[in-house]
């Protein structure tokens, strides 16, 4: 059972760094059945796919906030990160990490990110 799980900070202040973090158990990350999103959803908002991962540690990112987004992983540790840099009130969001298996799709639980000063 593929098992996903976010971590990081809470509350962040404009202009800083948002790291995140989402641990993969149940699979690995270099399954190459498996892509892996970063998802968020701000209060009131739909769903806004941020960008991804895949097997071979390929990234493509949403154009509208590809220049402050970078996803990476570790293998070592089976987890893929989230950084998100210049971050504003707007960033705030649930955000989600995600497996995709066509037509499958495995969700972490989300963790609320707030930016605030």
């Amino acid at each position: 059972q593929v098992q996903l799980q976010e971590s990081g900070p809470g509350l962040v202040k404009p202009s800083q760094t948002v790291s995140l973090t989402c641990t993969v158990s149940g699979t690995t990350l270099t399954n190459n059945v498996y892509d892996w999103w970063w998802i968020r959803q701000p209060p009131g908002k739909a769903l806004e796919w941020m960008g991804g991962i895949n097997a071979r540690g390929g990234t493509a990112y949403s154009p509208s906030i590809k220049r402050r987004t970078s996803i990476s992983r570790d293998t070592s540790k089976n987890q893929f990160t989230l950084e998100l840099t210049s971050v504003t009130p707007e960033d705030t969001a649930v955000y989600y990490c995600v497996g995709y298996n066509q037509p499958f799709d495995y969700w972490g639980q989300g963790t609320q990110v707030t930016v605030s000063s």
